[in-house]
């Protein structure tokens, strides 16, 4: 297992997005609610740029008594990265498809050490 640095912590804000090079992959470092996450930069679906699209929470339907639609409403306690080729949606913290568990973006560990965000791959 080869281990990268990817940039100095204070280089990758909250919300945004790092992409390198490693071990001749496209890998992208997002940083989210103070933990970082990294994935290939490829979707499964069509090979498309899957960290460079945009990252958005569930849309979740609410329902009142009776059944009664009341509309939607964002859960910000699941953000997903949304693949701005096709629009396929993963999940941040897991990498798994919202709706085919089977499909998943390939997922490396990310450690913050001395100030720096290093990716083993």
């Amino acid at each position: 297992m080869a281990e990268h640095f990817v940039c100095n912590i204070s280089e990758l804000a909250e919300g945004d997005v790092r992409i390198f090079e490693g071990e001749g992959l496209e890998i992208g470092v997002i940083h989210h609610r103070g933990s970082y996450y990294a994935y290939q930069n490829l979707c499964p679906h069509q090979g498309g740029p899957a960290c460079e699209g945009l990252r958005l929470p569930q849309v979740v339907d609410v329902i009142g008594d009776g059944g009664v639609f009341l509309g939607q409403k964002f859960d910000e306690d699941d953000m997903h990265i949304v693949c701005p080729w096709h629009g396929y949606e993963y999940h941040l913290t897991t990498g798994s498809h919202v709706c085919n568990a089977a499909l998943k973006l390939r997922k490396f560990g990310v450690e913050t050490r001395q100030g720096g965000i290093y990716v083993q791959i």
